[in-house]
């Protein structure tokens, strides 16, 4: 009885020290490209730089896992990772995951500001003025899963999600294919000065600014509300620091910060 006793404890030991270690990484998805200066390949940028102070802070290690964007935002949704890096909101998302603020997202605890740029053929008359799209004679590309399809269809413009990556709709766009295309800010800035730079331009009003968050799974924010709760909290702490706010002001434009 004493042996048996003695392996029930030693069994709960254990467990208990594997629920502890799970408890204590989290898996995280993010877009497996270059966004910068946000993200790299090999795991830098802003994105990564904040989330180690908010890591050092709470004492929660983060596992990440570099995938397609739209397969990362179908982990989250499946619960298969605890969340996802710099997740823009609309509507749809809340029934992928969390966001901090819940369907009204508390923008203090965003982990960055980024946007869309219109970017057409030269010698093209599509045309954004800020508030209406003009002269618009074809559909106009965005990348596969990006939120920015859902600001493109609530106003009536035919649609090409057909790109996964920021090069293919270059090409798509400058072959003819499409009128316009929608390119994140930094992707529309390196094409300003890249081997595209002769044949296409970006307009100089921005399509929209939106807020980026940390998005956490369904099943994470149940298991343990307080600390997602906390892992948001640090987020707005940690991008609101002194040396942060220097290094963000260091790397990024005034208007998108």
């Amino acid at each position: 009885m004493r042996r048996l006793i003695f392996l029930v404890i030693a069994a709960s030991c254990v467990l208990g020290s594997a629920a502890a270690t799970a408890a204590g990484t989290l898996t995280l998805c993010y877009e497996r490209r270059e966004v910068l200066p946000w993200r790299t390949l090999d795991g830098q940028g802003l994105n990564f730089e904040l989330l180690r102070e908010v890591s050092q802070r709470t004492g929660v290690q983060f596992d990440y896992r570099g995938m397609p964007w739209k397969r990362c935002l179908e982990a989250i949704k499946a619960n298969a990772v605890d969340g996802g890096i710099a997740v823009s909101f609309y509507p749809a998302r809340l029934a992928v995951g969390a966001y901090p603020g819940g369907a009204h997202p508390d923008r203090a605890k965003r982990m960055n500001v980024g946007g869309y740029m219109l970017v057409r053929r030269r010698g093209s008359a599509i045309d954004w003025d800020g508030k209406a799209f003009r002269h618009v004679d074809g559909k106009i590309g965005f990348q596969l899963g990006y939120s920015v399809g859902e600001f493109l269809r609530s106003r009536g413009v035919p649609t090409d999600e057909g790109s996964q990556q920021p090069e293919e709709l270059a090409q798509k766009l400058a072959a003819g294919r499409l009128a316009a295309a929608a390119f994140g800010a930094a992707d529309a800035q390196r094409l300003a000065h890249g081997p595209f730079s002769a044949q296409l331009e970006v307009l100089p009003v921005p399509l929209l600014q939106q807020d980026y968050y940390l998005m956490l799974s369904h099943a994470m924010l149940a298991r343990d509300p307080q600390l997602a709760s906390r892992l948001w909290n640090e987020v707005g702490a940690v991008r609101t620091s002194p040396a942060y706010a220097r290094l963000e002001a260091s790397k990024v434009e005034p208007e998108w910060r």
